[in-house]
Parts: C-alpha cells; sequence; structure tokens
C-alpha cells in the first residue's frame, strides 16, 4: 500500500517525503513526451537518506527513480508507480575543489554551473556544457553521459570522471574508477561478497564476448544508445566509470563523484562561417576540424525564424554574415591576440569554400549573445515557424532529438533525414554539435491526432541512421523514447548481453525499471491528452485551447534557474517544483486531464501552487516557449471563485482603485485611520493584508487636482503635439509624484500634456485577481473616454504593460489603443529628444511587467543620454508584485525574494548612487525594508536633469 510505503519513508528519512497528488503531478513529467505518475517523492537531506529510503522501498518492492533537475528528454527521470529521489533539493553541494589534481568532489545533485562557479577562480572547468549548464546536475549528466558544446575539445561526461561512489540497490556500495591493470582486476574479482561477485560477473560478460563486443558497439564520439559494455573490454582496462555512465540510473545511485578538470582558457574568439544550408554546412566540418576549434555547432535559418516567431529580434543577429547555416566556431588563447590570431586561421579556411561567408567576433559581449541563442535552442524549437510556403508554425516535440553519425557521414545524413521528413509530412528544426556529427531535431507529431505516426517515423529513422553508422542517441541517451529501436542498432546478441548487465547490477530490476531492457513502447504514457474547458481570456496563439497553452511548456526547466533572470520569483525562495512555471504547468495540465487532480477548476492543488506566484510575467519573456502563467492564473481565478466568495486580498486589492477614491473623499481621516494602532491593525485583518506590513499614506491631493491647477497657470500651447498622459491609479491616487514630474519634463520637451476626460483604470487589479468580468465592464467604459489617435504614454509599469497585452486578451475582436501605448523613455526616444546631463552613477530595478511585456531598452538609451552610468539590476523580481507581498501568507517568500539579490546591491552601492525603479511596487517595498533607499521614477530623475541645468532661477512649474 502506499500509505505504508509513504510511513516507512516519513519514518526512515530526515528529508521530505511527498505522496500528496500535487507532488506526484509535478515529478510524473520530465522534459519528454511521456507522463507516469510516481507512488510518491522523496527529497533525501543526506546521503544516509538515500540509502534508508532504497532500503525502505527494497523492503516494499517499490522500483526507484533519481532525479535531477528534471530536464531528462527521453523519458529518464519519471517512472509508474516509482519512488522518485530529487537529489537536487539538499545534495548539491560541491564538497571540494583540488587545484593542483585538477578535480573536484560534487554531491549528484550540484547543478552544473555551481561547479563551474567553483572551480573559476582557479582558471579550472568541468569540460561538458549542455545548454541547461544552469539547471542541469552531475548526476544527471552522468546517467545520460551528457556531452554539450564543447565535447569537441573536452570530451563527454564519462571523459571527465576521476571516480563514482555507488550504491546498489540491494545496499552494497562501491567506487568506480578508471582504468585498471590487469593485477587490479584480478584484485577486484577475488574480492569476497557481494562486490567480488559483481567484478567477477562483470568481467566475465567481457572476456566470454571479446569479438562481438569489438564488432558490433559503433566507434564514434557521439554514441549515447544502449549500455556502454565496451568500456569493459581488457584494452579498455575494465573501465568501470565508462561503463557505468550512461546507464540512465538503472544499475545504480550516485552518492558523489570526483570529476576532474580542464584549464579554462583565459580569452576565446568566435568565427561564424555562413552556408547556403545544413547541408553544405555540414560538408564543410571534416575540413575545419584539423585546426582544432573548441567548438563546432551547427544552427540553420529556421531556428532564427523560430527565434522571431517567438519574440523580438535580438540586434546580434545582425552579426551573423550571410547563409541559411551557421556553424560557430570557438577559439581560445592565452591572450586575446592568440585567440583572435586562431580564429582568423578557421575564417581563412571558411573562405576556401566558395559558397561560404564568414565573421569574426572578438568582443565577448557579442560572443555571448550569439551563444544565448544557440544554448536557447531546446526551447525556441518547440515552437516552429511559419513555413517559406506558408505552411503554419505549432508545436514541435522531442523524439528524434539527438541522432548522430560520424562527422564524415553528416551532410549525407542530413539530406536523407530531409527526403524522409517530407515523405511523413513532418516539420522539424535540425540543430546541433555538427564537429561530432551530432543533430537536434525536434518535430511537429500529430501527438494527440494521429500518435501513431511518431512510431512510423521513428522506425524508418533509426534505420536510416544506422545505416550511417550512427547512433539513435548522441547525449540524450535512450530512455522509453529510444529504447525500444535499439534492436535495430544492434544485433540480438548485444541486446542479450544489455539486459544480462541490467541484471549482475540490479537482479530485482528495482532501479529505474523499463528503459534500456525490456522498454516501455516509445507510444505509450504520452503526456499529452487532456479536455478542453471553457475559457474566458483569448488564446490566440494556442487556438484558444488552454491545454495547448499548458503544453507550450517541454520541461526545459529554465524557470528552476536559481542565479538570474526575473523568472520564477517564488521558486528562486521555496526550491519547490511545484513553485516553478514548470510545476505549475504541469499542475494545470492534470487537472485539464482530470485523472490524478481530479476537481477542475475547483482544484485546491492547483490554487495551492498558483498562490504563490507573484504574476510578474517574468515566464512569458523568459521562458523559451513564452509559458504566460500570470494569464493562466488569472484564467484559474476567475473560475475557481465563480459565484464563490473570494479571498479577503481579492476584495481589498482588486477593488483598490475604488477603495483609494472613496479614500480621497477624506484624505485626512483616511489616512488617520491607516496609521491608527487599533483602526490600521482591524483594516488589515479585514483586508486580508499581513499585519507586519505598513499601510501606505495617501498625498493630500490627488494627481489629477494638481493637474488641473497647473493647466489654469499654464495654458497650453494649441500649436504644440499632443499627448494623452495615462492617470493610472496609482499615480491618481497614491504616488502623484512621478506623475508631475512627467507633465513637466514633456511640457519642457514642447508637447501637450493631454488626460482622459473622466476617471479610467487599466483594470489590473481585478485582472491579477481573477476577477476578469468585473475588469472587462471597467474597460470597455475606460475606452469610451479616450480621444482616437492621440500617443499614450503610461508611467506605471504594471498598467501600461496591461493596456499593451491584457486588453487585447480580455476584449473581442481587434484594438487599436495598444499600439499607441508607450512608456514614457519609449516615447521620448522614439523622438529623439534633447535632454541635459546628469553625470553620475545609477541603478535601475525593472518592473517585472517591464521586462516581460515592454522591454527596458529605452530606458538605457535615454538614461545613457543623460550622462548616467546606469546599471540594470539583475535582481529579479523586488517581492511585492502589487498585492502578493501585502496578503497574508505571503510576507516571508515577499521579504526573501527582495533579500535575494536587489536588496543587497542596494545596500553595496555608493552613497550618491542614483536608484531608479518605475514600478510603485518595486518603490514601496525598497522603501518599506532598506529606509535609507530613495527610489525615483525616470520622469522623476529627468526633471531633475532639466532643473539642474536650468539653475535655481526658474520658477517650479
Amino acid at each position: 500500500m502506499a500509505s505504508d510505503l509513504a510511513r516507512a519513508l516519513a519514518a526512515a528519512v530526515r528529508g521530505e517525503v511527498r505522496f500528496d497528488p500535487a507532488e506526484r503531478a509535478v515529478y510524473g513529467q520530465d522534459a519528454s513526451n511521456y507522463r507516469q505518475v510516481p507512488c510518491g517523492v522523496v527529497k533525501p537531506a543526506d546521503t544516509d537518506d538515500v540509502r534508508a529510503a532504497l532500503a525502505v522501498c527494497r523492503e516494499h518492492g517499490a522500483p526507484v527513480v533519481a532525479r535531477g533537475s528534471g530536464t531528462s528528454i527521453g523519458g529518464q527521470a519519471i517512472g509508474p508507480g516509482a519512488v522518485v529521489l530529487d537529489f537536487r533539493r539538499h545534495l548539491g553541494k560541491v564538497l571540494a575543489v583540488d587545484p593542483d589534481a585538477r578535480t573536484a568532489r560534487v554531491e549528484p545533485g550540484t547543478v552544473l554551473d555551481e561547479l563551474q562557479r567553483a572551480a573559476r577562480p582557479f582558471g579550472l572547468r568541468f569540460g561538458p556544457d549542455p545548454s541547461t549548464h544552469s539547471r542541469c546536475t552531475l548526476g544527471g549528466m552522468i546517467g545520460n553521459d551528457a556531452c554539450g558544446s564543447h565535447s569537441l575539445t573536452w570530451g563527454r561526461t564519462s571523459d571527465n570522471l576521476h571516480s563514482l561512489d555507488l550504491l546498489l540497490a540491494d545496499g552494497a556500495e562501491l567506487t568506480a574508477t578508471g582504468p585498471l591493470s590487469p593485477a587490479e582486476r584480478a584484485a577486484l574479482a577475488a574480492a569476497p561478497g557481494r562486490l567480488g561477485r559483481l567484478h567477477r560477473e562483470l568481467q566475465s560478460l567481457a572476456t566470454d564476448h571479446l569479438a562481438l563486443l569489438r564488432r558490433a558497439m559503433p566507434t564514434l564520439p557521439r554514441r549515447g544508445s544502449g549500455y556502454p559494455l565496451d568500456a569493459l573490454l581488457p584494452e579498455r582496462g575494465y573501465d568501470l566509470v565508462r561503463a557505468v555512465t550512461g546507464t540512465e540510473g538503472t544499475c545504480a545511485l550516485l552518492l558523489g563523484a570526483t570529476v576532474r578538470l580542464v584549464p579554462e582558457p583565459p580569452f576565446r574568439a568566435l568565427v561564424v562561417a555562413g552556408y547556403p544550408d545544413e547541408t553544405a554546412a555540414a560538408d564543410a566540418v571534416p575540413a575545419l576540424l584539423p585546426l582544432g576549434p573548441l567548438t563546432c555547432e551547427g544552427m540553420a535559418a529556421d531556428l532564427i525564424a523560430a527565434l522571431l516567431a517567438a519574440g523580438p529580434r535580438p540586434p546580434v543577429l545582425d552579426r551573423l554574415p550571410d547563409g541559411a547555416c551557421w556553424l560557430f566556431l570557438e577559439t581560445g588563447g592565452a591572450t586575446a591576440a592568440e585567440a583572435v590570431d586562431r580564429a582568423r586561421q578557421l575564417a581563412d579556411a571558411v573562405r576556401r569554400e566558395r559558397t561560404a561567408t564568414v565573421t569574426l567576433v572578438a568582443d565577448p559581449a557579442e560572443q555571448r549573445a550569439l551563444w544565448s541563442i544557440r544554448e536557447a535552442g531546446a526551447g525556441i524549437v518547440t515552437r516552429l515557424p511559419p513555413g517559406p510556403d506558408g505552411t503554419p508554425g505549432g508545436a514541435a516535440w522531442p523524439g528524434w532529438e539527438d541522432s548522430a553519425v560520424p562527422v564524415e557521414q553528416l551532410g549525407s545524413y542530413l539530406r536523407q533525414l530531409r527526403t524522409l521528413l517530407k515523405q511523413h509530412g513532418l516539420r522539424g528544426v535540425p540543430y546541433g554539435h555538427f564537429g561530432e556529427g551530432c543533430v537536434h531535431l525536434r518535430l511537429d507529431f500529430p501527438v494527440r491526432e494521429r500518435p501513431q505516426a511518431m512510431r512510423e517515423f521513428l522506425v524508418e529513422a533509426a534505420d536510416l541512421v544506422v545505416a550511417h553508422g550512427g547512433s539513435l542517441s548522441g547525449e540524450h541517451g535512450d530512455g522509453q523514447a529510444r529504447a525500444e529501436l535499439l534492436p535495430r542498432m544492434y544485433p540480438p546478441e548485444v541486446i542479450d548481453l544489455f539486459a544480462r548487465y541490467k541484471r549482475i547490477w540490479d537482479p530485482d530490476g528495482l532501479l529505474n525499471p523499463g528503459l534500456l531492457v525490456d522498454p516501455r513502447p516509445l507510444d505509450a504514457d504520452l503526456r499529452f491528452p487532456g479536455r478542453e474547458l471553457p475559457l474566458t481570456l483569448a488564446y490566440p496563439q494556442d487556438a484558444g485551447s488552454l491545454l495547448n497553452a499548458v503544453h507550450r511548456c517541454v520541461g526545459v526547466g529554465k524557470c528552476v534557474d536559481t542565479v538570474g533572470g526575473v523568472m520564477c520569483p517564488s521558486y528562486m525562495v521555496t526550491e519547490e517544483e511545484r513553485h516553478s512555471t514548470r510545476g505549475r504547468a504541469r499542475l494545470l495540465g492534470e487537472m485539464l486531464r482530470g485523472e490524478l487532480v481530479t476537481d477542475g477548476w475547483r482544484s485546491p492543488e492547483v490554487r495551492e501552487a498558483l498562490d504563490l506566484c507573484l504574476g510578474c510575467k517574468g515566464c512569458a519573456s523568459d521562458c523559451p516557449v513564452q509559458v504566460d502563467m500570470a494569464t493562466y492564473r488569472s484564467e484559474f481565478l476567475y473560475h475557481h471563485y465563480r459565484f464563490r466568495p473570494r479571498p479577503a486580498a481579492h476584495y481589498s486589492f482588486g477593488l483598490l482603485p475604488l477603495w483609494l477614491r472613496l479614500a480621497h473623499l477624506a484624505p485626512r481621516a483616511a489616512n488617520a485611520a491607516l496609521r491608527g494602532r487599533i483602526s490600521g491593525t482591524l483594516l488589515k485583518r479585514l483586508g486580508g493584508i499581513d499585519a507586519r506590513r505598513a499601510l501606505p499614506a495617501l498625498p493630500e491631493r490627488r494627481f489629477s487636482s494638481w493637474f488641473r491647477e497647473h493647466r489654469a497657470a499654464h495654458p497650453a500651447d494649441p500649436a504644440a503635439p499632443a499627448v494623452l498622459l495615462w492617470p493610472d491609479s496609482m499615480s491618481e491616487l497614491l504616488d502623484p509624484a512621478p506623475a508631475v514630474a512627467a507633465v513637466q519634463v514633456l511640457e519642457r520637451l514642447g508637447f501637450r500634456v493631454q488626460l482622459p476626460t473622466r476617471p479610467v483604470c487599466c483594470g489590473l487589479t481585478l485582472i491579477a485577481s481573477g476577477q476578469l468580468g468585473l475588469a472587462r465592464r471597467v474597460i470597455r467604459r475606460t475606452l469610451r473616454h479616450l480621444p482616437p489617435e492621440l500617443p499614450v504614454v503610461g508611467l506605471e509599469p504594471s498598467c501600461t504593460a496591461t493596456l499593451r497585452s491584457d486588453w487585447p486578451k480580455l476584449l473581442d475582436g481587434p484594438l487599436e489603443l495598444p499600439t499607441r501605448v508607450r512608456t514614457l523613455a519609449e516615447f521620448l526616444d522614439e523622438r529623439d529628444v534633447p535632454l541635459p546631463q546628469l553625470a553620475g552613477a545609477a541603478m535601475t530595478q525593472v518592473h517585472c511587467h517591464q521586462h516581460a511585456v515592454l522591454g527596458a531598452a529605452a530606458d538605457q538609451r535615454l538614461t545613457a543620454r543623460l550622462g548616467l552610468a546606469n546599471r540594470q539590476l539583475d535582481a529579479g523580481c523586488c517581492g511585492l508584485a502589487g498585492a502578493f507581498g501585502f496578503e497574508r501568507g505571503h510576507y516571508e517568500v515577499s521579504i526573501a525574494a527582495a533579500e535575494r539579490a536587489l536588496l543587497p546591491a542596494v545596500r553595496a552601492a555608493a552613497p550618491d548612487t542614483l536608484l531608479l525603479a518605475d514600478g510603485l511596487s518595486c518603490r514601496t517595498q525598497l522603501t518599506q525594508l532598506e529606509p535609507s533607499a530613495r527610489p525615483l521614477h525616470l520622469a522623476e530623475v529627468l526633471l531633475r536633469a532639466f532643473e539642474q541645468a536650468e539653475g535655481p532661477d526658474r520658477a517650479p512649474g
């Protein structure tokens, strides 16, 4: 019984034991096409917990699946009815770095980038670098024998391991090492007990089948399919490290590893070579490899088209030379000149091909920007761009993700692969590690309409890659996606040896069963089924389907990167999978499926997971596939609370503009009530507000009142170009200083500022709390009071973003207003207005909604023109996020989000550094948590620059 197993595990381990539906839902998927609901999840606190959990599972006959960051593309991090061990949660430390030996000791859940940061002060690094380096774990890399773009120089994970500490299913432990002498091998085989028997059986497997293993195991750098049995051969020194690496968690659990490090080239340069098509690029590779590039990555125009379909055009694309496929050839050196010299040699070699073009990129920032496009490929290509013939784009799925052939065969393989795709009516975007013959490819399989199409293609594709002397997998392993196809790559005798190898390590089949041996069918357990429910928001990019929208998430896991970016602030604090964008998408998918999460829109599991969603919209821009959890959250809250009482905060903050307008009828009395010890406490309790939060005071008068007086004293020039300043509720009723400053700045620049004829509201607070019906009514009423044609300048980023992105989702039919909406920086930047100088240092906390929807490039250009040395903080969300940080139950998460990066950066700044924060939430969080902070809106900084330039004699406006 699952309950007995859960109780036994809870009694045996110190870490978390979770058997609830929500946890099983979010751990039932990885980055593959599959869904396999586990029995439960254990998050071991240490290696003793791993031992104890395995012992309990062995006693209960429960299978065990080891999981790192859950980015496995073949389905290796999930298992039906299994107990999933989440190693990343608590077992992620770099234990030691030995710069003299060039090794490091790591725990299995150590994230690769953490190891790189620990090794960097010594001029060292771990060689393999998958594109998921910011979240993939060393345990997962060892399980799949991961590679990355630099494996051309530094090899696969198996080439960079010194020893592995292993725990067998029966509780035995051993340390596996590299090649051994005959005497050392004999000593291991002579050992008593379980370990001696293990070594004898493994050595016998190899010596009994020498000819078969030497003949039937392809020798190519990217063979990632099947068990690496040839590592046991005598000439390979009975290399147990290589024999275990890439076994996908089916043979042993990893308790720790000693990895080898390599010197990091201090300087790099990048050669980008352009070719007419991908086959021309592939054919050119063999001639370039002897020059020793660190990388040889291929990227076709399809990927750029997918990138452009997903968002704005990155300026760095201008650095790509002419062509339809590009090779990224990196060089390194002890000096910048040495790296560039090697790059020039490569560039000269490229030019020998008549149809090739070339660009040499020496600037490190431009190199990083170009590499970021390549690294985002796994996410970008999950949404195909429209075809050249007008074929609509759509979703693309893994399955034939990382096939590999000898590099000399790559051009031929790609040509025939394109032909095969055409025969099956499939589209995809090939790219990958051309220097080692490895091709990444996601395809638009009709996974819901005709799932058998995937099987039909994969069978023929397997035969094609084998005919070219290649491997089904080049770095991601087989998993459920390809293990069924292994008999097409290996003869029956080798398949039998795979089964024997698995039994030697794991006789009872406890560890990750159903993968390399006795595999589950490649088209079973698909995660895509679900029901369509009536929706109130439009999902034009997903054919009006929430099911399509949540299946945008393919599990690449950028949202579980805890180091930088905006996405996902709640996960960065809690590090709970259900609080990641990916976890929430999984739960919504389960809600639509209706098997594990059974209450539909009333689901308490989904509500709990979404409760800590700050609505920051970071995922809408930072997620490679634009999962928009803030929108999905509003949709869910609308249905969840429809015709039901809502939380108090939905009334206090959702209707905040109304309460503020009422309070302004008697602002002094309202402030007295807000500040009163008894009345303030009562208001917080009634409003669902955390008692530790200070309630902001109302200004003495509203912005519109000031504007009427100002206009009476300073009549506008009727000939001046008009602009409509959006008087959002925050600027109008809570903090009018930025709006006052904006008016004075715009008028100094020769514009005639107008306000709407009646009070207006964007509906943000209603949308955020899921009161979408009322939000629609407010928006339609507002639209009636807006003059046509005038440009609209917004000051509050969240309101400006709502006008631009949320209104079209709520209102039927085309909407013209969003095309006229600009931030103040955008408006001034587009008109190239003259600005005074205000030299000095500055730092900017960009509001999350501005980051996600509006962008901050115009702000950077404007502050640069002011003469400010402005640094945009990579601090993520401030943690207040409108109502979120005020609501009961959110205080700790809100404070922790601010303390993660924002507040330390502010405290470390020089006293005279200007602090810019256009968002009222950001300014409020800063002033409440750091009393010395004096955050300013850009409008206030601009006004300061004008006043400083004008001197003290100008009369105030």
